[in-house]
């Protein structure tokens, strides 16, 4: 059930979304995965052209920015992010032409267009590292890296015990131009992704350089990879007898979130100040707290970094509050607007991790009770909406699509998956690409299949099957963000004010609106606020100024 009073926003009132001041704030920004969303030539592989071509559906959809997973120059080690060039377009994607229409276009639209920035680490066929590995020990370009001798007698061992985010050593050792055994070099995550060192100068002159060019391109922004990453402890300390992969995300480690880092995003923030239209940056920031986080976006360092706490977050009244509140406060001394996200390209989509029990962390191989998941994604995506501050979407949760848990061995394609140890390596789940349609090869991502296999039953899923079906959850989605851009009392602001509910219920007040979710699993009576505005399902209204919620669902009202 979804319902509003006001029409669809006009075209018109979208295009202003280019003009708004401070858009940023309060603004929806929707995550697009190339290779998964619209393939333009018929490869399997999603291309800019393909997304190009969906942009109006992005508009109508009433987002307000797009951001780009990346699609430079890469031998696609890990589908991208091992960039051989930050200034060309990979051949499977397109053109710097096809980028460049894509801007214009998306501009025309009343579209901003953020693009990734894979500031870490490099490809192993990056210029500058194949170049390093020709020139021996002792080269410049070495020292662009991370290149060290190993331990013991022959230099046999690794350097120190940093573990690879992937699994297995953070090290690997080359075979120098003479044909033995010699240095290490340092790569957090595949072997293919050597770290870049950010003590060297040239490296940070490299970066600014890749900025303006691409600022001068037309791009709104850039999503910053791994921006805990780049600067290491000095001395690169080993960690000691610690399982590092737990550790991640529950402290300061010597690689990842060092005070360094911000030395380089205040420079960087200078470059972007120099250019109009409010440019910004946004944070891939896996921190111990959301208080560490808020570092990364003080007045002269970044706009917003992403709030993965939140996503974590069971679907529970209690523990939704509390990181909810814990971030409203941590970001308010620092005068950035808050993030929630629920979904993205490295997680299982939240219809999926909301049909499981809790606890299984955000990478899940059952499908679980998929009628239960989707009830609840459809509530949280509503609550989400209503907080104060941005909101990222991830491609294909606006149909309600779930993970696909059971794709075979043989067609995956995560490097994570064949590591055998690390991440668990099915990430594939949440890449395949999105249905259009309701027939075609791939439900009309193309007309040559697709490079993920897609499941048969998401043919209903697709937005033709969804598009003008009341009760959707393309329409709910699309209502939602309707009703968000009219009132001004969504979006903007850092506070809420929590309302008096039963157990299980989040219910808050802002301005003339009110959101209830009941995220418990037997209906509540709660007051009738006002009128619905909007309702994630059945909500049963009686005269006595009452409403039935169902379990697991949110309704917003007008107070």
């Amino acid at each position: 059930m979804s319902q509003h009073s006001a029409d669809q926003a006009p075209n018109s009132a979208l295009a202003t979304v280019a003009t708004r001041r401070d858009w940023w704030r309060d603004a929806v920004i929707y995550q697009v995965y190339p290779r998964s969303f619209a393939d333009s030539n018929g490869d399997g592989m999603g291309d800019l052209e393909g997304v190009r071509s969906r942009l109006p559906y992005l508009r109508d959809l009433g987002v307000d920015a797009v951001w780009l997973s990346p699609f430079y120059a890469s031998p696609q080690a890990d589908a991208g992010y091992d960039v051989a060039d930050y200034r060309a377009v990979d051949p499977m994607f397109g053109s710097l032409l096809d980028a460049d229409a894509l801007i214009r276009d998306a501009h025309d639209l009343g579209l901003r267009i953020i693009v990734d920035l894979v500031p870490n680490h490099s490809s192993d066929q990056h210029e500058w590292f194949k170049r390093a590995l020709r020139e021996g020990p002792g080269s410049d370009l070495r020292d662009r890296y991370h290149f060290r001798p190993g331990k013991g007698a022959d230099g046999e061992l690794p350097p120190n015990d940093w573990e690879s985010i992937f699994g297995g050593p953070a090290w690997t050792r080359v075979t120098e131009p003479d044909g033995t055994p010699g240095e290490w070099y340092l790569h957090l995550f595949a072997p293919e992704q050597p770290d870049f060192n950010w003590e060297h100068p040239a490296v940070g002159d490299e970066f600014r350089s890749i900025l303006r060019f691409w600022l001068d391109m037309g791009v709104d922004g850039f999503r910053i990879d791994v921006a805990h990453g780049l600067v290491k402890a000095e001395g690169l300390p080993d960690l000691g007898d610690h399982d590092q992969l737990k550790l991640l995300g529950n402290d300061v480690m010597p690689f990842f979130d060092q005070d360094g880092v911000h030395d380089v995003y205040r420079q960087w923030r200078t470059i972007l100040d120099e250019y109009s239209g409010e440019r910004i940056f946004v944070a891939e920031a896996w921190t111990p707290t959301i208080e560490r986080t808020a570092n990364y976006v003080r007045p002269d360092e970044l706009h917003q970094a992403f709030n993965f706490q939140y996503l974590g977050t069971h679907w529970d009244a209690a523990e939704l509050r509390s990181v909810i509140d814990r971030t409203l406060d941590a970001m308010r001394p620092v005068g950035a607007p808050s993030t929630w996200v629920l979904s993205n390209h490295d997680v299982t989509r939240h219809a999926t991790r909301f049909a499981n029990e809790a606890g299984l962390g955000t990478q899940i191989r059952t499908a679980g009770d998929r009628e239960l998941g989707l009830r609840r994604a459809r509530a949280a995506t509503l609550l989400m909406l209503a907080l104060p501050g941005s909101a990222y979407l991830y491609q294909g949760e606006e149909l309600g699509l779930p993970d696909v848990v059971d794709l075979p061995d043989e067609v995956r394609q995560d490097p994570a998956y064949f590591r055998g140890a690390g991440q668990d390596g099915f990430r594939d789940g949440c890449r395949v690409p999105i249905p259009w349609t309701r027939t075609g090869s791939s439900y009309g991502f193309g007309s040559g299949g697709s490079w993920l296999p897609q499941p048969a039953e998401w043919a209903e899923l697709s937005i033709e099957a969804q598009t003008g079906v009341a009760g959707s959850t393309l329409e709910l989605y699309r209502d939602a963000l309707a009703v968000r851009r009219e009132r001004s009392d969504l979006g903007a602001g850092d506070t809420v004010d929590w309302l008096d509910a039963p157990d299980g219920v989040l219910a808050f007040r802002r301005g003339a609106f009110v959101c209830t979710a009941n995220t418990g699993s037997e209906s509540v009576t709660v007051p009738a606020y006002g009128r619905v505005l909007v309702a994630s399902g059945e909500v049963t209204l009686s005269r006595d100024g009452e409403a039935k919620l169902p379990a697991d669902t949110t309704v917003w009202w007008a107070a």
